[in-house]
């Protein structure tokens, strides 16, 4: 695959590309499949096409990168193969230059404007241009010097083949466009090796549905960082869960692009059909690997509020509803009754009014209440007379003898 990046010293070259003759790494003894690089300026009669690849004074080797182990203040000799496959003979500029990652994760190159400060500083070649007749291909030898007190870890670069044209642009401007290919130059410089990757940030954002049970999307952005010294590669997954880890959704590994020591890239997953169960919490796993191991995983999380809004709003009406009618029934006894007031009711300044419990009255002799000693009724027999009780010295008590009145002056009805 390879590598298109806009390259022009002024605004109108927007035509301008930056090709890359090979893009996804590949064993080191695979065959070399230079890709040609194409362009064509607005009023040219012709068009430049040629190949950069990995090469020797011999010329190719079957290498699509340059891939070294060095130690610091190691130095080294290789050739870089350019091919002519036009029509007419290019003068190519050749040079080295560093290489980074760019926003989208691709593999790109420092301008033409920018110098390079790190391995593609450390190659030099013995004249930067390079006159090729039509259909050939020149091997060109340059050196690699790395200094003594380069960092352990991947640096990466490349070295390129480039031609500058005049164009034209529509507006009758005529700029001048630097068309570019390069073999990567990846070199590892030994020393202590520290993969790291670290999950800067996680967004998540949901669109919250009207019906909830159809589902909402819920988009998750996740930021990447290569905090170690050597490039890293690997997979990232999205879970998405609802309260108490209850699974919704899990999206398939997604194949995380090179990234070179120091850099950073954004991924945006999303996933559809989410229902809205009031708490949704989004996990990034991420499963890196380096050149040589597979680092431990690596999880960060990140929660939004899902509530279902119509469920919740019928929720509140029925409850709504009830609460009125249970207020309603609440009142309605006490609507006519009368109460009799208590004694908390009592005006300041009174005693309390007795309650029932303190109006019952008073026993009467025998212990009973007076109110239930009553007369005898036209029903109930005469009491019984009682015997009189006998005198202590064995005579009769000065009592009332039965039938006999004690009045002096009463008199017997037959009597008279």
């Amino acid at each position: 695959m390879s590598l298109r990046t806009a390259l022009s010293r002024t605004s109108a070259a927007l035509a301008a590309a930056l090709l890359v003759a090979t893009a996804l790494p590949a064993p080191a003894h695979a065959a070399p499949t230079p890709s040609p690089g194409t362009a064509a300026g607005v009023g040219e009669t012709g068009a430049a096409r040629w190949a950069v690849q990995p090469s020797s004074a011999k010329g190719p080797t079957g290498r699509n990168y340059f891939i070294y182990d060095l130690a610091p203040g190691s130095t080294l000799t290789d050739h870089v193969g350019i091919t002519n496959l036009g029509d007419r003979p290019v003068t190519f500029a050749v040079y080295g230059t560093d290489a980074y990652s760019a926003a989208d994760g691709a593999f790109a190159l420092l301008p033409a404007d920018r110098p390079a400060t790190d391995v593609g500083s450390w190659i030099s070649v013995d004249r930067r241009e390079w006159t090729i007749p039509a259909g050939k291909r020149v091997d060109i030898p340059f050196r690699l010097a790395v200094p003594a007190n380069a960092t352990p870890g991947d640096h990466t670069g490349g070295v390129i083949g480039a031609v500058a044209r005049v164009r034209t642009t529509a507006d009758g401007q005529r700029v001048l466009v630097d068309q570019r290919l390069a073999a990567r130059v990846y070199l590892r410089v030994n020393g202590p090796v520290r993969p790291a990757v670290t999950v800067e940030a996680v967004d998540v954002s949901y669109d919250n549905p009207v019906n909830p049970f159809a589902g909402g999307d819920v988009v998750v952005r996740y930021r990447l960082r290569n905090d170690g010294n050597v490039r890293l590669g690997g997979s990232g997954t999205v879970t998405v869960d609802a309260p108490f880890g209850w699974e919704q959704a899990r999206t398939s590994p997604t194949d995380l692009p090179e990234l070179l020591p120091g850099a950073t890239f954004t991924v945006t997953e999303r996933i559809t059909g989410v229902p809205p169960l009031l708490r949704l919490t989004a996990a990034v796993d991420i499963a890196a690997t380096s050149t040589d191991t597979a680092l431990p995983p690596v999880v960060r999380a990140a929660g939004i509020w899902a509530p279902p809004w119509l469920l919740l709003a019928l929720l509140a009406a029925a409850a709504g509803g009830g609460g009125l009618r249970w207020w309603r029934r609440r009142d309605a006894p006490t609507a006519g009754r009368v109460t009799t007031p208590g004694p908390a009711d009592a005006p300041a300044g009174q005693p309390p009014a007795p309650s029932p419990a303190d109006q019952r009255p008073a026993p009467g002799p025998t212990g009973a209440p007076a109110d239930q000693r009553t007369a005898p009724g036209p029903t109930d027999a005469p009491a019984a007379p009682q015997p009189a009780a006998k005198a202590a010295s064995g005579g009769t008590a000065a009592g009332p003898v039965p039938g006999v009145d004690p009045r002096p002056d009463a008199r017997r009805p037959d009597a008279s």
